[in-house]
């Protein structure tokens, strides 16, 4: 990981990595401590955490989301995990495993959901039962689920990995769109309203690569491989594009996410139809809907009632065998 010959910005000592869009490499003490520095004023600016909040971190057993609990929990702020066990074969079972390991190390809490023991499906299995893309049905249980655990166990605030890459990607994508309703609702951060918990996202400053980074100098073990039912997601394409921009443009990922933040966002704001603002409360599970029965109850309902399919059954076809 040295840059043979790269001194650090800030002390000349041998550098760890180069950050272009920084111009500037860092040795390993000074680029930990930019990344707490970017954590703190994401939190900061977006008012995401009080010091006095309970934390509950979404946890897949990847470098974002163990990275972000790490860094939470060395800031001093109150943090548990939690993890859902979305069925998607070996790949779940190693994810859970990195996120056991991860807490058990630490002495760290981490809750533990099983979406088919709790409500009778998987993610392949939902994915073919509702036609749906297995990335579209695993987010909407991913998110119920972590929203019923904040709820269920007192907490004030749900943090997700999400880093300056995804949000950079999912920005793209809806801008290609020109989706103003899901152009509204991409903050970093949700209030609390209706029922459902405040969400932050205090990665927005940090890239894919310098998470990585981060675990690797805090010797964090995580998964490395993706979801295998994701490959040929838009998202990934979206990714690639704006890699391709930032090598001949360094910094411009950070330019167009947080450039559409304060500018843009505050003129669609008020745009949002979520179901976050809904009056309407769900005829099954009484959470809020701008339906009678909210998508993730229908889901269950779908999902649940069929025969159970093998993750072998979703794969991309270029990754069965």
């Amino acid at each position: 990981m040295a840059y043979i010959g790269s001194k650090c910005r800030a002390c000349k000592a041998p550098a760890v990595i180069d950050l272009p869009q920084h111009n500037a490499h860092f040795c390993a003490d000074h680029f930990q401590q930019l990344c707490r520095r970017q954590v703190a004023k994401a939190i900061d600016e977006f008012e995401m955490i009080d010091p006095d909040d309970r934390v509950l971190v979404a946890v897949s057993g990847g470098k974002d989301s163990l990275a972000v609990w790490d860094l939470l929990v060395e800031a001093g702020y109150r943090a548990d995990g939690v993890y859902v066990g979305l069925g998607i074969g070996d790949y779940s079972n190693e994810s859970e495993g990195y996120a056991r390991r991860f807490a058990a190390e630490r002495r760290l809490e981490l809750i533990t959901v099983d979406l088919s023991e709790e409500y009778g499906y998987d993610v392949p299995t939902a994915a073919t039962a509702t036609g749906r893309v297995p990335c579209s049905a695993c987010g909407l249980s991913k998110r119920r689920l972590f929203d019923r655990a904040a709820v269920d166990g007192g907490y004030d605030v749900v943090v997700t990995g999400h880093n300056l890459d995804d949000e950079a990607a999912v920005l793209l994508g809806n801008t290609l769109r020109w989706d103003l309703d899901y152009l509204s609702r991409q903050l970093p951060v949700l209030t609390a309203v209706n029922g459902f918990p405040k969400k932050v996202k205090p990665l927005i400053r940090l890239t894919e690569r310098e998470t990585a980074a981060w675990c690797l100098l805090r010797n964090i073990d995580y998964l490395v491989e993706e979801c295998p039912i994701a490959a040929g997601n838009k998202h990934l394409g979206y990714k690639a594009a704006l890699n391709t921009l930032e090598a001949g443009s360094p910094g411009a990922k950070a330019a167009f996410y947080h450039g559409f933040l304060d500018r843009m966002a505050p003129l669609i704001d008020r745009r949002s139809t979520s179901t976050r603002a809904a009056a309407n409360r769900c005829l099954r599970c009484g959470d809020p809907t701008t339906t009678d029965v909210c998508a993730f109850c229908r889901l269950v309902e779908t999902a649940a009632a069929h025969e159970p399919v093998p993750v072998e059954m979703v794969l991309p076809k270029r990754r069965r065998r």
